[in-house]
């Protein structure tokens, strides 16, 4: 855990125009800066940055938050990475709460393996460029592939002298230990003696999503029938091949401004696609795509397009990543590459222009792709037809996510008509599978276990209906979805909202001179506690922690909520701090305009304001639930005791607004 002390340092010196300028071109406009947005493509700059407000804003996408929001949604970065980023740029010295010992041993782990792979990296860069056999053997290599300099300075591209100890000498000398070396897989040891394993191999650095070189995969350029291809790390601390795609780091960007993602098989694929301008590609390097990979895309976009080649193993390779893809929510299609080609020697044939356009004329749906392969190797046969149909019900079962709710529908309609079955049987088989994966996680929920939970298999039953398990999409008792974020904040909302604006931004000013009480005072002091008689979630939370830091003996500055830990805390605390529109709206203003003792000094009278509000609202629902209560009984004490109870909130509301100068009742 980065201690507060360290934070509160960070935030002290962080300047978001400063943040912002080092990945956009800024330009001043008035009191603000503006630039094209990282975050989608245009050619007029809709992006906003205010050095004062300390937030940014896309009036094209939407996108708006601080500076450490910034390089979590530019970078990827989850907080903590970003804190870092941050302390890095400004020289600040991270300081740490006490960790374990297995822990901390495991960060000094991998901090070795990260220091190792860095000096590799550059090692096996100056032998490809500076070294008579690199530059005859390794570039010669790369340039028959048609890269260019600039393409394999940028992925860091090397070659390993085919000597047997040259690396490790180096690496020995330099004082790196031998036991972390031969856990990277750069070195082994034989017969005691220990030499180097990518020998005579070009290098391929494998990077993280922040840059860091996580492990090699090293491709041999001499036909050997006793060494594989490709030898690639093997996995440590640092580098698990289920979750790392090739390239990433080197595409995130392009996959979050184009809201796509390609993905091929291998490097040189990677590679050449970005050298010819098309970026938003990374690689799965061979393997079957798994399920941490997927996410890894999810983080970027949701739409994913798999570029295989299109023979039967490209074909197989490609339906393998199907079911999981489509579990995950991505949407899913398919290109296949002309036989005999690759994505790599395709876009060197026809170009990157024609390459995009043929992506954009060829791409098919997964599933129904999926499905003509299938009912192309069934043929005639009527039990292999049998199966297929369980196969497909199953995969469209995956689309379980409410929203995803019309797309299945569609699928199961088409599917269909192309099984020609009947649409009503599929509807069956998909609402079978749905329910034997709902029973099964059940089971395997261990909250149900702890509860006592199933004592055997569920009951065989047929089990909820679409419109059971999807009511949103059917008119009885349909209920909207929820709101993005960004208008989290509904018309009743709109004082809360009024009331965290002033306490970020007054809470520490002078209310009453005589009493040398502050705006937090005042809002604290009231009989009323401010967090029950808020709906917004968001405005609870922010309340609460304001609060314990105010019960604590001090005031706390608006940059504890606007660089808050939790992203939708400081996102929407962004939006409070923005928005022109959250002061009191022009009909309650006429209605109940307050006068007080105060002066003109806008802040108290907001104050007040919104504190009021707040407070009469609470008191009309509690009068509202009452008179509810009184016609909806017969018992006449009851109604006595409602009728007394509905006296006594309209005097305390006339007695609170009359005291702040407010006439409610005529």
């Amino acid at each position: 855990m980065i201690t507060q002390n360290t934070i509160q340092q960070i935030l002290h010196r962080i300047d978001i125009i400063d943040v912002v300028g080092a990945f956009v071109k800024l330009k001043k406009r008035g009191a603000n800066y503006m630039g094209l947005c990282p975050f989608h493509n245009e050619k007029s700059p809709s992006f906003t940055v205010s050095g004062t407000k300390e937030i940014y804003k896309c009036f094209g996408c939407g996108k708006s938050g601080n500076a450490i929001n910034f390089v979590m949604e530019h970078e990827k970065y989850s907080y903590v990475e970003a804190i870092r980023w941050l302390a890095q740029r400004y020289q600040v010295e991270i300081e740490e709460t006490e960790v374990s010992p297995e822990v901390k041993a495991r960060q000094q782990m991998a901090d070795s393996l990260f220091i190792i792979n860095n000096f590799a990296r550059d090692y096996f860069v100056k032998t490809l460029f500076e070294t008579d056999e690199g530059q005859n053997v390794g570039l010669s290599y790369f340039e028959e592939r048609g890269f260019s300099e600039e393409i394999i300075r940028k992925f860091q591209l090397g070659y390993a002298l085919n000597l047997r100890e040259a690396f490790v000498r180096e690496a020995q000398h330099k004082g790196y230990n031998l036991e972390y070396l031969q856990k990277t897989g750069l070195v082994t040891v034989r017969n005691d003696q220990p030499i180097d394993n990518y020998r005579g191999r070009v290098i391929f650095p494998i990077h993280n999503q922040s840059g860091k070189v996580l492990g090699f995969g090293a491709r041999i350029l001499v036909k050997s029938d006793r060494a594989p291809k490709y030898i690639n790390s093997p996995e440590n601390d640092i580098y698990v091949k289920s979750k790392v795609l090739y390239g990433t780091y080197f595409a995130r960007h392009a996959i979050d401004k184009l809201d796509e993602c390609l993905l091929v098989e291998g490097y040189t694929d990677v590679i050449s696609l970005h050298q010819a301008g098309i970026e938003n590609v990374v690689a799965s390097s061979g393997t079957s795509l798994t399920t941490d990979q997927l996410r890894l895309i999810k983080k970027y976009t949701n739409n994913l397009t798999i570029l295989y080649d299109g023979d039967n193993a490209g074909i197989k390779a490609a339906l393998r990543g199907l079911d999981m893809a489509i579990e995950e929510g991505l949407n899913v299609k398919l290109a296949l590459v002309p036989d005999k080609e690759d994505p790599d020697s395709y876009v060197r044939k026809i170009g990157a222009e024609a390459f995009r356009q043929f992506i954009a004329d060829n791409k098919q749906d997964f599933i129904l792709f999926k499905l003509h392969v299938s009912m192309k190797e069934a043929g005639n046969d009527s039990t292999r037809k049998s199966q297929l149909v369980n196969e497909i019900a199953e995969t469209i079962a995956r689309i379980d996510k409410v929203e995803d709710f019309p797309r299945q529908q569609d699928y199961i309609r088409q599917c269909s008509q192309l099984l020609k079955i009947d649409e009503e049987r599929l509807v069956d088989l998909v609402n079978k599978f749905i329910r034997e994966r709902l029973s099964k996680q059940a089971l395997n929920d261990p909250s149900n276990k702890k509860k006592g939970g199933f004592d055997g298999p569920p009951p065989q039953d047929d089990g909820p209906s679409l419109a059971e398990m999807y009511p949103e999409y059917f008119p009885d008792g349909a209920e909207a979805p929820a709101a993005p974020t960004e208008n989290i904040f509904n018309t009743s909302e709109r004082q809360e909202r009024e009331l965290i604006k002033i306490l970020l931004r007054f809470g520490d000013k002078i209310f009453d001179e005589e009493q040398k009480t502050t705006v937090a005072d005042y809002i604290f002091h009231l009989p009323y506690d401010f967090e029950s008689l808020s709906e917004n979630e968001i405005v609870k939370r922010i309340l609460r922690e304001y609060k314990e830091a105010y019960d604590q003996g001090s005031i706390p500055d608006k940059k504890m909520f606007l660089y808050h830990q939790d992203n939708d805390v400081a996102r929407n605390v962004a939006i409070i701090l923005e928005d022109k529109e959250a002061e009191l709206s022009a009909a309650w203003k006429e209605r109940f305009e307050i006068k007080t003792v105060y002066g003109d000094d806008a802040f108290r009278r907001d104050t007040i304001s919104a504190t009021n509000y707040l407070i009469i609202r609470k008191i009309q629902k509690l009068i509202a639930e009452n008179q509810q209560e009184m016609s909806s009984t017969e018992d006449y004490e009851a109604q006595i005791r409602c009728l007394e109870m509905d006296k006594h909130l309209k005097q305390i509301m006339k007695e609170l607004t009359e005291g702040v100068g407010t006439v409610i009742f005529k």
